[in-house]
């Protein structure tokens, strides 16, 4: 099975984080990231940025007072500068490799070299002043991260329009536009309704219902079935498959009935949107053990 593109509907992901960051400028330069997607996220973009890895865990008290210093600080450099934060309860393999002795730790990654900067929680006029000598040595290197990130930003822009190429899905883009999921859903229905093998309007319905569930919600801090649901339906939402799968399978192993019908149809869900993604094969395997 190939990768769905659902090219015909929209690119929902790239939408929301549009959505997201004109709600909250700058949110976009503060990702979260994983084994998976470190290379991507992290070592190639290094290459036209420096991005400072936040090594944290929820149960850390300074990470809560170092992690909202660090985010303020990438939306007042304006896309000069990216932070990663890689929790290091849940990516071990991430913290071993970086060698980490305790947390919060953060290190700089400047064209794929990585550099230590500091352990604790520092005030922010002295992160400020290390930040400051990052744009030095970035500058010395060659790189321009300010014209990267509008780069970037232009060309997500340019991407989101150009997914909207299909006038059947016109009336659901301008329904995702204005938040309206339970119109947007309505439209793709319709769609399916008359072609129940539409796989653009199927994936752009259960985008639609992952958005609707996830708008406006915070990272639980409970281990409830609901909040594992959450933790799932957010990570799919970022097209984060590692952690959708593993927060789903686990709903999964902890239900029961009703509750474990519900956790088995967003795992199918899931899997209808990644596609041929690596972590599919694997996510199958323990959604049949979980539930046999």
């Amino acid at each position: 099975m190939s990768t769905p593109s659902f090219a015909g509907a929209v690119d929902l992901g790239a939408l929301a984080a549009k959505k997201k960051a004109a709600a909250n400028p700058g949110s976009s330069l503060t990702i979260n990231v994983t084994t998976a997607d470190f290379e991507t996220r992290v070592l190639a973009q290094s290459q036209t940025i420096p991005v400072v890895l936040d090594v944290w865990a929820e149960w850390c008290g300074p990470c809560k007072q170092l992690s909202p210093i660090l985010e303020e600080l990438a939306q007042e450099y304006s896309g000069r500068i990216l932070v990663a934060k890689v929790d290091a309860d849940t990516e071990q393999q991430i913290a071993q490799a970086l060698q980490v002795q305790s947390i919060p730790s953060v290190f700089a990654v400047i064209m794929g070299q990585l550099i230590p900067l500091f352990q604790g929680a520092y005030p922010k006029e002295q992160i400020r002043q290390i930040f400051d000598k990052l744009l030095e040595l970035a500058a010395e290197q060659g790189l321009s991260p300010g014209a990267a990130a509008e780069s970037t930003e232009q060309a997500s822009e340019s991407e989101v329009v150009e997914e909207q190429v299909d006038p059947r899905f016109d009336s659901a883009v301008n329904a995702i536009e204005a938040g309206d999921w339970t119109q947007a859903k309505a439209e793709y229905q319709g769609i399916l309704d008359s072609d129940p093998g539409d796989m653009d309007a199927r994936g752009g319905f259960i985008m639609c219902e992952i958005f609707e569930r996830t708008d406006g919600v915070a990272e639980p801090v409970g281990d409830s079935f609901e909040d594992v649901l959450i933790r799932a339906d957010l990570a799919a939402a970022q097209g984060d498959w590692t952690n959708a799968f593993a927060h789903i399978i686990a709903a999964v192993h902890m239900s029961a009935g009703s509750d474990r019908d519900i956790a088995r149809a967003r795992a199918v869900d899931y899997f209808t949107l990644a596609g041929d993604h690596a972590e599919v094969p694997a996510a199958r395997v323990a959604l049949a053990n979980a539930l046999f």
